[in-house]
């Protein structure tokens, strides 16, 4: 498999949006009830389908 150079923003974009949400989902996890918790689900539950995903796919490569 050959593969190329990547660009910084190539190889920082998925790991820094995965950190701005796991952020959010702390934050929101913090800040109250109700809605913020709705938030911090999502936050936190994104980083977690984001990693699955990514071992799912890599074991299948």
């Amino acid at each position: 498999m050959k593969t190329g150079p990547f660009s910084l923003t190539a190889i920082f974009a998925i790991p820094l949006v995965v950190g701005i949400l796991s952020l959010i989902g702390l934050v929101g996890a913090l800040l109250g009830d109700g809605v913020w918790d709705w938030i911090g689900w999502l936050g936190l539950g994104a980083c977690v389908a984001v990693t699955i995903w990514a071992l799912v796919a890599r074991r299948h490569r």
